[in-house]
């Protein structure tokens, strides 16, 4: 059954995790460029295919024991805060652009730029972490997939606007604040039991 506490949970800690991220960076790149709404469709299109799998990773954590999880979770959730926090900001990604402005170019240049650069990537790891916490794929699974839309929408049409009234490194200081209070959080219950 959805939760709409849970998916604004994870749409909060997965927005706020991915805005400082390459992502938004190459969507505003591709943006400039080509046809928005092109751009944007290969973009979620990836995002949906990331969240699936993360998702499933999740699921397969959850069907073990909850003292275990929890602790690894926690950890998890400190170490991507420790990621976040201690990561330097010169780490953007040259974007190679599609030759033409056909749907199917772009929109396949956003799909592949997206599948390539964020698997493995922070917020497709919190994402299996929250499955794995919650046991609610749905629920986790829409939150995921909106909060990476909306930074991929953010960044394809505004990013250079919203970078100019909120700083990049306050963005990700509250990020890792968030990420810091869930590993708390779950080792607390991992010790509770």
């Amino acid at each position: 059954m959805l939760s709409l506490s849970t998916v604004a949970i994870v749409f909060g800690v997965v927005f706020l995790a991915e805005l400082p991220d390459k992502t938004a960076l190459a969507g505003l790149m591709l943006g400039t460029r080509y046809r928005a709404s092109y751009v944007f469709i290969g973009v979620a299109a990836a995002f949906v295919v990331h969240v699936s799998l993360a998702i499933a990773a999740g699921s397969l954590l959850a069907q073990l024991p909850q003292r275990p999880v929890q602790a690894i979770v926690g950890a998890l959730f400190l170490a991507g805060a420790l990621v976040l926090l201690l990561k330097k900001d010169d780490d953007e990604e040259e974007v190679k652009a599609p030759a033409d402005q056909s749907f199917l170019k772009v929109a396949g240049a956003g799909f592949m730029l997206i599948l390539v650069a964020e698997f493995g990537d922070l917020t497709q790891i919190m994402t299996a972490n929250l499955a794995a916490r919650y046991d609610d794929w749905l629920s986790v699974g829409i939150g995921a997939v909106l909060a990476l839309w909306a930074v991929a929408a953010i960044g394809i049409l505004g990013g250079r606007t919203l970078m100019r009234y909120v700083p990049l490194k306050l963005i990700t200081k509250v990020a890792a604040g968030v990420m810091l209070v869930l590993a708390g959080f779950s080792i607390y219950e991992a010790i509770r039991g």
